[in-house]
């Protein structure tokens, strides 16, 4: 007996067959995605109500059948032979063996070459962190190695600087952040002198709010601020520029023409920053004072000549000095931190930004332990 279920509502019929213990399933119409969930939930109602042994799908009816259907089907043909029916795919003409030819059977049973994500122990994850770290170190030994070489490659050798370049880095690095660097420091001053002055006028003792703020923006203020902004500006757009040109394969037309390229385009860098920032930290230390001043003369009830006068007399020579070499050792960390990164950039758009960002957040750490440093170096060799 023919069993022939149909509807014209649907773009593909099914009817069936049965023959001793075993099944035959007629389709005919389109078969694709847009009905998949139909047509599957249909065949495999049909062989899981009846006892059977084997199982036949007929294709001499299709007229279409898309990719998706085709794994239904093979889906089916599983779950049949799960239930021990063989099932077999008859009259398949050329188009549809095609396409069951293209379909890799093993991927319905194989992992997925994307594992699920495990949580790791605290063990481990310390381990995974300090080895990151331990390669981190080691990557900045080496290019700092490097960039001595280079530099000392330059002293040796004045005629290979390009000075136009150090001298456009100067503009960006220095020139064009004294807007910025003016306005935060003034800023401190003023929040400094204020603070200051809250704590000092129980005691009667505002004369010493000068002192106060020109000695913080000397010694230690001026030299980190100006570091830390630098850092965010310059040491982030050296790390982008070369990060990019990492990506667009410019460095390695660098290497194949016979230029270093720490020489080619760390070194300037490194010169304008070491120029521009110790200015940088003389003129923020200049503007903290004025910012301690504005409030000296509208809170303090100090006159201009009394506040620069109190300045003057705490404001020494050597804080001066030390204050410049602090900043010159943070422009070569920003600089030399920024080109590093820039440095390890591999391939795309994502790679830079990471770096661009592991340079601002590295430099920033590396300029607050060397300033420790360098507060304990100084306090002994007074």
């Amino acid at each position: 007996m023919m069993d022939l279920k149909q509807d014209w509502q649907k773009p593909y019929q099914i009817s069936t067959k049965t023959q001793e213990s075993k099944l035959i399933i007629y389709l005919t119409g389109e078969f694709g995605l847009k009905n998949l969930a139909s047509f599957a939930g249909e065949i495999t109602s049909l062989f899981s109500q009846q006892k059977i042994r084997a199982m036949d799908i007929d294709f001499s009816g299709i007229t279409y059948l898309d990719s998706a259907a085709a794994l239904s089907i093979i889906q089916v043909q599983k779950a049949a032979t799960a239930e021990n029916i063989d099932c077999s795919l008859i009259n398949l003409n050329d188009e549809t063996k095609g396409i069951f030819s293209v379909i890799y059977e093993k991927a319905l049973t194989r992992s997925p070459l994307k594992e699920k994500e495990t949580r790791e122990g605290l063990v481990t994850q310390i381990g995974g962190a300090s080895l990151n770290i331990l390669h981190d170190v080691v990557t900045f030994i080496t290019f700092a190695g490097e960039l001595l070489s280079a530099l000392s490659y330059t002293v040796l050798h004045p005629q290979s600087l390009r000075t136009r370049d150090v001298l456009f880095y100067m503009k960006r690095a220095g020139v064009d952040g004294l807007p910025i660097v003016g306005l935060i420091s003034m800023l401190i001053g003023l929040i400094l002198a204020f603070m200051s002055y809250l704590q000092l006028r129980s005691v009667g003792a505002n004369i010493y709010v000068p002192s106060l703020v020109s000695f913080a923006m000397v010694k230690e203020l001026g030299p980190i601020m100006t570091a830390i902004l630098v850092a965010g500006r310059s040491g982030s757009a050296f790390a982008a520029e070369i990060g990019t040109m990492v990506v667009n394969e410019e460095v390695d037309a660098l290497t194949s023409m016979g230029f270093d390229p720490v020489r080619f385009l760390a070194v300037p860098k490194v010169l304008a920053a070491v120029i521009v920032v110790p200015l940088l930290t003389l003129y923020a230390d200049l503007f903290g004072i004025i910012g301690g001043l504005i409030v000296g003369i509208t809170g303090l009830d100090l006159t201009a000549h009394t506040y620069i006068i109190q300045s003057v007399k705490t404001i020494q020579v050597f804080d001066v000095v030390t204050s410049l070499i602090k900043a010159a050792v943070f422009a070569v960390i920003i600089a030399g931190i920024g080109c590093q990164k820039g440095f390890q950039v591999r391939s795309g758009a994502q790679d830079v930004g990471k770096y661009t960002t592991s340079a601002v957040v590295a430099a920033i750490f590396l300029i607050v332990v060397a300033d420790s440093i360098f507060a304990i170096m100084f306090y002994y060799m007074r």
